[in-house]
Parts: structure tokens; sequence; C-alpha cells
């Protein structure tokens, strides 16, 4: 790792516009009486918010659109201070999803990715010097999947650490493992990349194992309730999850990444820094929404201390 203490994330901004109502609509119905609410989200976002609520010195790149929800998205990640001098900006519209939430919970999505998807490998070879001189690079697959490749390259070529949350689901070329210092996925998508049903602490062990075999030089795989499994070429260990009630799990894995960056760039082992992403994550999932219910570093500090 380098001397620098900078974490760079790369990746998404949407914005979240959520009616929630008695039931879903039908095809063709319309439903009337729902309460309308307004977010921030994308995994990128979230992860870069998460990072600076618990206090990484963080750069955004995302790319958004020249309209509202652009310019709004881009003013939120000032105010939390983080550093938004190389976002880029599209002729295409900004990233938005539609989710309707009935009263059980249930919900429907529709996203519009817009100008994240126009994010190319072309604009990260302008972006090589920020890259070169961060401490540690964090990449999700809500953009396009070349172009985080391509990122992830000139980061390992420079010595960058590398972390990779391989979500949402998707096929990954085999090209970026060897780029990867630690990839974080969830039960899910290390089944998807295994090819190994991951259900409990064994079976993630024999996931995580056939990752690195592909040429990732960590694994930590996220259980949910159940905890994580980190594996690296000391072994496999199993960090025990908090007890709390969940209310929202929408933002856990992304405040987990942004807070295991933290942690790593502050010269934590990979166990304190999965034991505090850990925590981190357990007081997200006891709020309601995306980044509004990323926790601060002195919240998490007295929940570490209090055990």
């Amino acid at each position: 790792m380098t001397e620098s203490r900078r974490i760079l994330v790369i990746g998404s901004s949407n914005t979240d516009m959520t009616v929630k109502a008695g039931k879903l609509p039908s095809p063709g119905e319309t439903v009337m009486g729902g309460k309308f609410s307004m977010g921030r989200g994308g995994k990128g976002a979230n992860q870069a918010v998460a990072a600076k609520r618990l206090g990484g010195d963080v750069v955004f790149v995302c790319k958004v659109g020249r309209d509202l929800f652009g310019e709004s998205s881009v003013k939120s990640y000032q105010e939390e201070k983080i550093d938004t001098s190389y976002i880029l900006y599209s002729e295409q519209p900004s990233g938005v999803a539609l989710i309707n939430v009935d009263a059980d919970g249930e919900n429907s999505i529709s996203v519009a990715p817009g100008a994240n998807m126009k994010f190319t490998p072309g604009d990260v070879a302008g972006l090589e010097d920020v890259i070169r001189s961060a401490a540690i690079l964090v990449l999700q697959l809500e953009i396009p999947v070349e172009t985080v490749v391509e990122a992830a390259r000139i980061a390992s070529e420079a010595g960058v650490y590398v972390i990779l949350n391989p979500a949402p689901a998707c096929c990954l070329p085999s090209e970026i493992f060897k780029y990867v210092s630690l990839l974080i996925p969830n039960e899910t998508e290390a089944g998807q990349i295994s090819g190994i049903n991951v259900t409990d602490g064994s079976s993630a062990q024999e996931a995580a194992c056939v990752m690195m075999e592909k040429g990732v030089k960590n694994v930590i795989i996220t259980l949910g309730s159940k905890g994580s499994v980190i594996y690296s070429e000391e072994g496999a260990e199993m960090i025990p999850s908090r007890k709390v009630k969940a209310a929202d799990t929408t933002a856990a894995g992304d405040t987990y990444c942004g807070a295991l960056s933290v942690a790593l760039a502050e010269g934590k082992s990979l166990r304190e820094a999965a034991e505090f992403a850990t925590a981190a994550s357990s007081i997200a999932v006891t709020r309601h929404g995306a980044q509004e219910s990323i926790p601060s570093r002195p919240e998490v500090d007295r929940l570490m201390s209090s055990r």
C-alpha cells in the first residue's frame, strides 16, 4: 500500500424515488394514496458516503447527467466533504431508480442507469493520476464491467490496494481477478463467481478458495446475520455478526465496504477491518433508507468500545 491514505471510490450515482402504498400496482393499474420520498443511492455513492462519514479521506468519481438529479447529487457529496473534483458529466440523464413498496414491504424496482452506463474505459484513462495516487481503490459493478477492469488494472499496476464488491452479480472476465487485492461478495455473488452454493461458513470457505485460485489475493464473503468469512494466505477466519433488530438492509453491504476501506487505510489488519465494518453495518440495518442509514465514526467507535 502506498503512503497515501486516500480512498478513491469509482462507481455509480443514482437518485432513488420511492412510493409506499397499500399494494403494488398490477399492469395497467393506478394505485392512489401512496407516500413519496426521494433519496440518494447508487452503490458507488453509498460506499463513498460511508467511507467519508467513518473517517476516510475520500475522492468519489461517477458520471452524472447535466440535469437536476445530477446537480443535486454532486451537491450532496460536497456537503459530505467528499472530493468531487473528478466527477464526470454526460449528455445522458442521471441514473434513477423508481421503487414501489407495498404495506408488507414487498417492492418492485425499475432502474434507468442513464449516465452510469456511459462511464467508459476511455474516461478511466483520464483518471490515471488520481488512481495511482490513492491508497485504496473501491469498485462495484453498476458501471460497465470493462470500465471496472481498466480502473483495477491501472491501480494494481501502481501498487494501489484494489477492493471489488462484485455487486450486482454478473459474469466477470477472468482477467479482473489478478488485479483484485480484496473481493467482497455476498452469498449469491460468491456462488455465481465460484460455482459453489454458499449457505454457511463451510461452503463460504470452499467458495473463497476457488476465488483465490482465480487470482484474488484476499476474500471476505458476507453472510448477513451469520457474519462473514475472511479467506487469505493465512487461512480462513469467521467474523460473527452483531445481533440487532434489522429494519432495512438496503445499505448494509455498501456500509460494510466503505467502513472496511477506511479501517485498512488506517493500517488495521484484515480481521480488525472486518470487525469495524461489521459494527458499522449493524448500525445501518437498524435504520431506514440508503445513505440516510449510514452511521458516523463516533457512533461506530462507541459501539466498538461497548463490547
